[in-house]
C-alpha cells in the first residue's frame, strides 16, 4: 500500500465512454452509418444532444430529431451490431487510465463505473483490458430509472460505496454526466476530451486535461506516476 496524503476522498467513481474509453470517438461513426441507412445525416448538434444520455434516451432523440417511423429499441440493437464491429480494431484507453486505476489501487482507494451504457456493451468493453474484475461495481444505465443528467446513479454509486456524496470523487467527461454527479453532490472533476472540451461544466471542481492531470492526484492525496 502506498502511502496517501491526507484527503476527504473516500472513493472514486468513473463514467466510462469518452472517460475511461475513446468510445465517444467511435459512437458518431454508428451513428453515421444508422442514420446513413435511413437517407440522413448525422450533425454535430444531434451528436452533442445524445452524447452522455442512456441508449433508450438518446435514440429517442434521434427518432424525433429526423421523425424516424423507428423504436428505440430497434435502434439500439442496430447500434450494437455496428459497435461490434469497429470495436476490435478502434477502442482504446483514453490517456492516464491505466495509471490512475493502479495508482488507486496502490492506495486501497475503492472505484466503480457509472455509465450510460447497457449492461452488455459496458461489460465487453471492461472486459477488452480486463478492467471488470478490477471495480467494486459496474451500475449501467439499466440499473436506474432515471438516466443522466438525474442524479440517480450517481447517488446509487454512493450508497454501494458506503460513502457520502460529498466524499466520492467522480470523473465525468460530458455536461450530462457532470450535471448528474453535480446534483447528486459528489465531489466532480470534468475530464472531457476532445468531442467535450466545448461543454458547459458549470459547478464541476475543476475542468481536467486528462486524467493525468496532476490535480486529480493531487485531490486524491496520490503520489503522480511519471
Amino acid at each position: 500500500m502506498s502511502s496517501r496524503a491526507k484527503s476527504k476522498i473516500e472513493a472514486v467513481v468513473f463514467d466510462m465512454d469518452g472517460l475511461m474509453f475513446n468510445t465517444e470517438l467511435l459512437y458518431p461513426q454508428v451513428s453515421y452509418e444508422l442514420l446513413k441507412r435511413r437517407g440522413h445525416e448525422l450533425t454535430q448538434e444531434l451528436t452533442n444532444a445524445m452524447m452522455g444520455r442512456p441508449s433508450r434516451d438518446a435514440f429517442r432523440i434521434m427518432i424525433e430529431w429526423h421523425e424516424l417511423d423507428e423504436t428505440p429499441e430497434n435502434l439500439a440493437d442496430e447500434s450494437d451490431a455496428i459497435f461490434e464491429g469497429i470495436l476490435d480494431e478502434h477502442l482504446a484507453p483514453m490517456p492516464g487510465l491505466l495509471a490512475l486505476l493502479d495508482s488507486l489501487e496502490q492506495a486501497e482507494l475503492p472505484k466503480g463505473v457509472a455509465t450510460s451504457s447497457g449492461r452488455p456493451m459496458a461489460e465487453k468493453i471492461l472486459g477488452t483490458f480486463a478492467i471488470l474484475p478490477r471495480l467494486r461495481f459496474l451500475l449501467c444505465g439499466t440499473d436506474v430509472e432515471n438516466g443522466k443528467p438525474n442524479p440517480e446513479i450517481y447517488l446509487l454509486a454512493a450508497e454501494k460505496m458506503g460513502v457520502s456524496p460529498e466524499r466520492m470523487l467522480v470523473l465525468e467527461d460530458s455536461h450530462t454526466g457532470s450535471r448528474a454527479a453535480i446534483a447528486a453532490g459528489a465531489f466532480v472533476v470534468a475530464t472531457p476530451g476532445d468531442h467535450s472540451r466545448h461543454h458547459d461544466f458549470t459547478g464541476a471542481q475543476f475542468v481536467a486535461d486528462t486524467l493525468e492531470d496532476a490535480r486529480i492526484y493531487e485531490v486524491l492525496g496520490l503520489p503522480r506516476k511519471i
